[in-house]
């Protein structure tokens, strides 16, 4: 508390709430963040720490220096130095929901650096999905082929019905051609010796 002209001011210590951002112009900020929720025992260390602050400050201000204080006092404060420095590895441990609910996500896994020595170089190579698909798929296309060659998918079936109509067709069109060329040429031939009768009469 200040005193400001005759008039006390109260400060306000807004330090345990987060600190928002205020953006400016037509487009907004980042939305594809993640969220991040605040465990309760973050929460209770932030109020604690907080706690232990004005404590402190308090007895600052009413012993002057901090070393002419208890040695009790000290022990203390160095008990809950210890003991921030636990909550903090505990914080750091388990961020966010991940104390409340059971995260299982395989993009979060963090993978593990290996030295030279460890990696295992002739071992056998492991593919991604992308080739594993590709490969796949060039394998399903040679067995259809093989098949198709074979006559034995639908669509070889198919082109061999559709292959013996063709040569139905081209087979009885080359006998009609055939009978009518023996047709002209037995007419010719008829023709010719209607001629030479009548000329030998």
């Amino acid at each position: 508390m200040t005193a400001f002209w005759g008039v006390s001011v109260v400060k306000a210590n807004f330090s345990h709430l987060p600190k928002l951002l205020v953006f400016a112009g037509r487009k907004g900020g980042h939305k594809g963040r993640v969220r991040q929720y605040t465990s309760p025992e973050e929460i209770d260390a932030q109020l604690q720490a907080e706690k232990q602050k004005a404590n402190e400050e308090d007895e600052q201000e009413e012993g002057g220096d901090g070393a002419s204080g208890d040695p009790k006092k000290e022990k203390k404060s160095l008990d809950s130095d210890e003991s921030e420095d636990e909550d903090d590895d505990y914080q750091q441990k388990r961020k966010g929901v991940e104390g409340l609910i059971d995260i299982e996500n395989p993009n979060r896994v963090a993978q593990t650096t290996k030295k030279v020595t460890q990696l295992d170089l002739d071992g056998p190579k492991e593919l991604s999905r992308r080739e594993r698909e590709e490969i796949e798929k060039q394998k399903a296309k040679e067995r259809y082929m093989k098949m198709h060659l074979a006559g034995k998918t639908e669509q070889a079936k198919a082109d061999l019905a559709r292959l013996a109509i063709i040569r139905k067709q081209r087979e009885e069109a080359a006998r009609k051609k055939e009978e009518e060329r023996k047709a002209k040429d037995d007419a010719t031939l008829s023709g010719k010796r209607m001629q030479s009768l009548s000329l030998n009469k």
